[in-house]
């Protein structure tokens, strides 16, 4: 269906009212006929036609003036991304089946085929070295049998999972809390990169320069939940924002799998607790593709054993052997350290910790970087 620039515009400009739930738009767009009646209503129209709070209204038509379609439109593009509507063929059919698919989607990059497998991976932003590995495990496994990664680019789990796809040169596709043209956590930007460069997509439905907030990352969920077939829990809380994307994935009918985990682990209760709810288990990426609804999908056989070519230090630069080597000896050190061991730059130390981290050859916790154990 094509739908005219100035609808997409409108489009772009009710979307920017973050207050209201997707489908609630896509109810002001039934009642009005379309974005652009939408728009040519006061207040007090809008409220008594809708049944919205007069308030409500008020500030739902404040903020969709407040910003400029055109000038997100041309961001976005001059960014190399671009704003998809549910009309728009490489619209995600998946998004398109959800009760609260989103009104507008800002894209960077290459979002996967229909043909593809997206497998969901989310977790604690409190990752444990068991997390850790499981999360790398899981998602190289996934990733060498064809499946596209899904996850939040959170700090934890998810910045894991991303990194093993990005290493096996795989594509992954992030979907973030804040706006495309910002990157939170901060320290996630060459992974974002990255991300880009091997194939994936970073994807949002918040306006382009939106910063994080605490709201923006439970809604995101159901994002994650609707690209993915099913979802992994790899680490979380008894009430963490992992067990939301779970939550949303059972009510759009789709399997939860979820990891087990040390009884006395508070970041493995949430799975643990999942799994007493009757969740899948994983212990093995076979665990996982056996719920694949179409397994031959796959491109690979399922790997029998974790890929182990990101531990080679064959190709390295010196620059990198000299980290790997300061590391190795210190057993853990920090950026700052690395600095001014080495006499780097800060942007020098954060490119090749960055670059290691990817090979899998470096992992860190709480700011301090180790020689990766597996």
């Amino acid at each position: 269906m094509s739908v005219s620039m100035q609808e997409r515009l409108a489009r772009i400009r009710i979307n920017a009212f973050l207050y209201l739930r997707a489908d609630w738009l896509a109810r002001l767009i039934d009642i009005f006929g379309s974005a652009e009646e939408i728009l040519k209503q006061n207040a007090d129209t809008l409220a008594r036609e809708a049944q919205m709070n007069p308030s409500t209204a008020a500030h739902f038509l404040r903020d969709a003036f407040a910003i400029n379609p055109q000038e997100e439109l041309e961001k976005t593009e001059k960014y190399g991304g671009r704003i998809l509507i549910p009309e728009d063929e490489e619209y995600p059919q998946s998004l398109r089946q959800i009760k609260e698919a989103p009104i507008a989607l800002y894209v960077l990059g290459k979002l996967p085929q229909p043909n593809q497998v997206c497998i969901g991976m989310v977790g604690t932003r409190k990752i444990t070295p068991y997390g850790r590995r499981a999360s790398t495990t899981l998602a190289e496994g996934l990733a060498q049998a064809g499946a596209v990664i899904v996850s939040g680019l959170a700090r934890g789990i998810d910045s894991q999972c991303h990194a093993a796809a990005v290493r096996l040169n795989k594509p992954t596709v992030a979907v973030i809390g804040t706006g495309i043209g910002r990157c939170y956590p901060p320290e996630n930007r060459e992974l974002a990169r990255a991300i880009l460069q091997h194939g994936g997509a970073i994807v949002s439905e918040l306006p382009f320069n939106k910063p994080p907030n605490a709201f923006h990352f439970p809604r995101r969920n159901r994002i994650i939940a609707a690209l993915s077939e099913l979802v992994v829990v790899v680490e979380g809380e008894a009430k963490s924002g992992a067990l939301i994307t779970a939550k949303l994935a059972l009510e759009m009918g789709k399997d939860v799998l979820a990891v087990p985990g040390p009884i006395d682990s508070p970041q493995s209760q949430g799975p643990n607790r999942l799994i007493a709810d009757g969740a899948g288990v994983v212990t093995c990426v076979k665990d996982i593709i056996d719920y694949i609804s179409n397994p031959d999908l796959f491109a690979l056989q399922v790997p029998q054993q974790p890929a182990q070519a990101t531990q080679e230090q064959d190709g390295l630069t010196d620059l990198q052997k000299q980290v790997m080597q300061f590391i190795a000896s210190a057993e853990e050190a920090s950026a700052d350290q690395v600095v001014e061991a080495l006499h780097l730059s800060v942007p020098q130390a954060a490119e090749v910790l960055f670059e290691l981290e990817v090979k899998g050859l470096l992992t860190s916790q709480a700011g301090l970087y180790s020689k990766s154990k597996f």
